[in-house]
C-alpha cells in the first residue's frame, strides 16, 4: 500500500494534522490519561456503552461481538472477546499496578513504615470489612458465600478521577492518601486472585512462565538489556504460558510490573519502572481498561434484575460489601489504628476528609467486575447478577461521595477566599 502524499507544507494528504501539530496533539491525549480524570470518564463512557448496547434491540448484536471467538487454539488461546479484555488487556492494567506499585515501596510513601501504616491498614480493614459484610448477610440469607471477595477492591481509575473533578479544593494529602490506600488495596486483591481464583495448575506451563520471569529479570535488572523489541515478545511469552498455568494471567502483568526498577541511578532523569509506567499508562486507561468494560459491563438492568439486586442475598452483600463494608473497614481502620499507635492523620485533614474517601473507595468497578466473573463462573446468570450489584453498589457510592466531597470542597474553597479576602 502506498505511503500517504505529503505536501511541501509537511501536511499529510488528505486532511491530516501537520506532524508537529500531531505530536503535540498526542503528547496532550496521553498527559491527559495519566493524569486519571480522562481515564475515569472513558471508563464510566464504556460501562454507560455497555449497558445500553445490553439492553435495547442491539442486545443480540452485544452477545455476538462478546462472545465471537479468536486466537490460536493449538497455544490454548483461542478466546472470546471477553475473555481477551478480562484475561490479555487487564494484564496491562496489572502491569501498571504493579509498577505504580514498587515506585510507592521504593521511593513513595510506603516507603517509610511510619507514613505508610494509616494507608496500609486502611486498606486490609477496607477489604476485610466488606468481605465480612458480604458473609453475614449470606450466611444469614441462605446465599453463595463464593462471591467474598468482589466487593472487596476499589477502582483507584474511578475513584481518582471523581477525587479530581470534585475535589479541586482539597487538600493534596487527601489525594495521596487515596491513591497509596488503592495502590495496597490492588496487591491484596492481586492476592486474593492468585490464591483463591487458581484452580487446575498445569505445573509445566507454570514452571515456563517462572523461567520466563527469571529471564525478564535476568534481562533487565543484570544484562541491562534495552529494547521494546526484546521485552514485548518476552511479556507476551510470559502472559501465554500464565494463562495456560491456571493462574489467572494478569499475575504475569503484575509480577513484570513489580520487577522494575524503580530507583534512579546517577545520570537519569527518570528510573526505567518510571519511564515505562509513563509509556504504558496511557494505553491501560484509554484502551485496556475501557475494552474491558465495555465487554464486562453488559448486563440485564430491567426493573426485576435491579429488584433482585436488594433481594438476593449474593447480590446484596456485594452491594452493602461495597456502601456499607467499604466505608467502616476505612474510616474505622484508620481511626483505630490513630487510637493504639502513633500514627497520626495529616495535619491538612480532619476526619470529615476521610469520611469522604472512606465512601468514595466503595467504586469497586473494574477488580470487583473481574472478581464477579472468576467466582461465579458456573453460574452466568449468578455472573450477570453480581456484575449488576457491582454497577448498583458503585453508583451508590458515587452518589453519597459526590455529595460529602462537595460539602467538603465548599468548606475549604470557602476557608480559602476568607483567608484571602
Amino acid at each position: 500500500m502506498p505511503s500517504p502524499r505529503r505536501t511541501p507544507s509537511g501536511r499529510r494528504f488528505p486532511g491530516g494534522l501537520p506532524l508537529p501539530e500531531y505530536r503535540r496533539g498526542s503528547r496532550r491525549l496521553a498527559d491527559a490519561l495519566r493524569a486519571e480524570t480522562l481515564g475515569g470518564v472513558l471508563l464510566l463512557v464504556a460501562a454507560v456503552l455497555a449497558l445500553v448496547w445490553a439492553n435495547t434491540p442491539l442486545s443480540h448484536s452485544y452477545e455476538t461481538v462478546r462472545d465471537a471467538h479468536f486466537g490460536p487454539a493449538a497455544l490454548g488461546l483461542h478466546l472470546s472477546v471477553q475473555h481477551w479484555a478480562a484475561d490479555g488487556l487487564l494484564a496491562v492494567f496489572f502491569f501498571v499496578a504493579g509498577a505504580e506499585l514498587k515506585r510507592e515501596l521504593v521511593a513513595g510513601d510506603l516507603r517509610d513504615p511510619k507514613a505508610a501504616l494509616l494507608p496500609v491498614v486502611a486498606a486490609a480493614c477496607g477489604m476485610i470489612a466488606p468481605a465480612l459484610v458480604y458473609t453475614l448477610v449470606n450466611t444469614v440469607g441462605g446465599g453463595d458465600l463464593g462471591g467474598w471477595a468482589v466487593p472487596t477492591a476499589t477502582d483507584i481509575a474511578f475513584a481518582l478521577a471523581v477525587l479530581a473533578v470534585l475535589g479541586r479544593a482539597l487538600p493534596s494529602p487527601l489525594r495521596a492518601f487515596l491513591l497509596t490506600l488503592a495502590v495496597v488495596d490492588d496487591l491484596f486483591a492481586i492476592l486474593i486472585i492468585a490464591v483463591f481464583f487458581t484452580s487446575g495448575l498445569n505445573l509445566a506451563a507454570l514452571g515456563g512462565a517462572v523461567a520466563g520471569l527469571l529471564l525478564f529479570w535476568l534481562l533487565l535488572r543484570h544484562l541491562r538489556v534495552r529494547g521494546w523489541y526484546v521485552y514485548v515478545p518476552l511479556a507476551l511469552v510470559i502472559w501465554g504460558l500464565m494463562y495456560n498455568s491456571g493462574v489467572h494471567a494478569t499475575i504475569a502483568g503484575v509480577a513484570m510490573g513489580l520487577m522494575l526498577r524503580c530507583h534512579r541511578e546517577e545520570g537519569e532523569a527518570l528510573s526505567p519502572g518510571e519511564r515505562v509506567e509513563h509509556i504504558v499508562h496511557p494505553f491501560s486507561a484509554g484502551l485496556a481498561v475501557p475494552l474491558f468494560a465495555l465487554f464486562s459491563a453488559g448486563v440485564s438492568v430491567g426493573g426485576g434484575a435491579l429488584a433482585d439486586v436488594f433481594t438476593r442475598p449474593e447480590t446484596l452483600g456485594v452491594v452493602l460489601g461495597l456502601v456499607v463494608g467499604k466505608t467502616v473497614g476505612i474510616f474505622g481502620g484508620t481511626w483505630l489504628t490513630t487510637r493504639v499507635t502513633r500514627a497520626s492523620l495529616s495535619p491538612s485533614l480532619v476526619w470529615s476528609d476521610l469520611f469522604a474517601v472512606s465512601v468514595l473507595a466503595g467504586i469497586g468497578f473494574t477488580v470487583s467486575l473481574l472478581i464477579g466473573e472468576l467466582a461465579f463462573t458456573d453460574d452466568p446468570h449468578l455472573t450477570d447478577e453480581v456484575k449488576a450489584a457491582v454497577l448498583t453498589g458503585s453508583l451508590i457510592a458515587v452518589l453519597l461521595a459526590t455529595v460529602l466531597l462537595r460539602l467538603r470542597n465548599r468548606a475549604y474553597a470557602r476557608r480559602r477566599t476568607q483567608a484571602q479576602d
